[in-house]
């Protein structure tokens, strides 16, 4: 005589199997939405990557540079967030002030695009330019002017501007050689710019007064670069920018490439411009303040 058991063991195997093998897609959502918030949280308050996508920092900074943004040294604005997402306004949060020669992230006052410029005059400055050279409270900032300069030649570095030259360099490769100038702030750091094109428009202007919440900032190539001096019509940032449109400060290049890559992974490491790696991005203190008076 048989008997009814209900399900045998390999019905219930077979059924707790199955049960493993249901995904639980609320769950795996869930921890996809956590690793996002937790990306955009790091990138919004501790560091993020940056890319160089224009000649206006050279010859410091070039087209394939990858760097490292931090976001705390000045504080927290909505500038700090990650994409923007926060309305514009006018508070911060920790708020501290970049120094003279800081690499700086300002977002353009009216679209959100970031602009990456040097800190060239602080909160209660008067800052003017004639005939490129930065007029700072009256005095005249300090230029020299060095030896050329051997750049990368390459599709992100195409040796086009006025008065660059290509030239072989002692390895027998390929050069840019660029005219630069010293520049050195009162605080005693100093950087290389460009300025080749004589009389241009934007080497000259006019003095202002610097807001007590605002900074002035220029890039390194003088003649390519629409920073403080530009109007926003023209690309500009349209005079002094604002302290809590100041997105983080730059730090080190992470690597640099040379615009030959693809998307075919073997390809990057033939791009990469191996000299350019961890280079830091802070200006060096070469006088001090003693000395500029």
């Amino acid at each position: 005589m048989s008997s009814t058991t209900g399900m045998s063991d390999i019905d219930t195997a077979k059924s707790t199997a199955d049960d493993d093998d249901k995904v639980n897609w609320f769950a795996e959502l869930r921890g996809l939405a956590l690793m996002l918030l937790a990306v955009l949280a790091f990138h919004s308050f501790v560091a993020k990557p940056f890319y160089i996508p224009s000649t206006s920092m050279m010859p410091n900074l070039l087209v394939g540079d990858r760097l490292i943004v931090t976001k705390y040294p000045y504080g927290y604005s909505w500038a700090s967030i990650t994409f923007h997402l926060l309305p514009r306004g006018d508070w911060r949060i920790f708020g501290g002030t970049p120094e003279y020669g800081d690499v700086v992230i300002p977002v353009h006052p009216q679209r959100s695009e970031d602009y990456i410029k040097r800190v060239v005059a602080l909160p209660g400055d008067r800052i003017a330019v004639q005939n490129g050279q930065i007029i700072l409270n009256g005095k005249p900032v300090k230029q020299e002017v060095e030896p050329d300069m051997l750049l990368p030649y390459d599709i992100n570095s195409p040796c086009d501007q006025v008065d660059f030259e290509r030239v072989t360099a002692p390895d027998g490769t390929t050069k840019c050689k660029v005219p630069v100038l010293r520049e050195t702030m009162p605080n005693g750091v100093s950087y290389l710019v460009i300025d080749a094109m004589p009389d241009q428009p934007l080497d000259n202007f006019d003095e202002i007064l610097v807001p007590e919440d605002a900074v002035f900032v220029m890039g390194d190539n003088r003649d390519y670069s629409a920073d403080s001096r530009a109007s926003v019509a023209r690309q500009g940032l349209g005079g002094a920018v604002p302290l809590a449109n100041i997105g983080g400060r730059a730090e080190f290049i992470t690597f640099s490439l040379d615009g030959t890559a693809d998307w075919n992974p073997f390809s990057w490491f033939g791009a990469m411009r191996g000299d350019r790696a961890f280079t830091t991005l802070r200006p060096t203190i070469t006088e001090t303040p003693a000395e500029q008076d």
